[in-house]
């Protein structure tokens, strides 16, 4: 599982207009499912069902 800042940086991901973070393949806004505890979020596509680490 990558992070969000690198899925960011190879071009996995973008911000849209409102800074939510997409998912390139698909052009869905990612989900967030925070367990609270671990020190990072994880972030889910709910078309592909890729997933990214966010940290806190």
């Amino acid at each position: 599982m990558k992070s969000t800042r690198k899925g960011l940086r190879d071009g996995e991901l973008e911000k849209d207009n409102y800074g939510r973070v997409v998912c390139t393949a698909c052009g869905e806004s990612l989900k967030k499912e925070n367990d609270p505890d671990e020190v990072f979020t994880v972030r889910t596509c709910p078309e592909c069902g890729t997933e990214w680490k966010e940290l806190r």
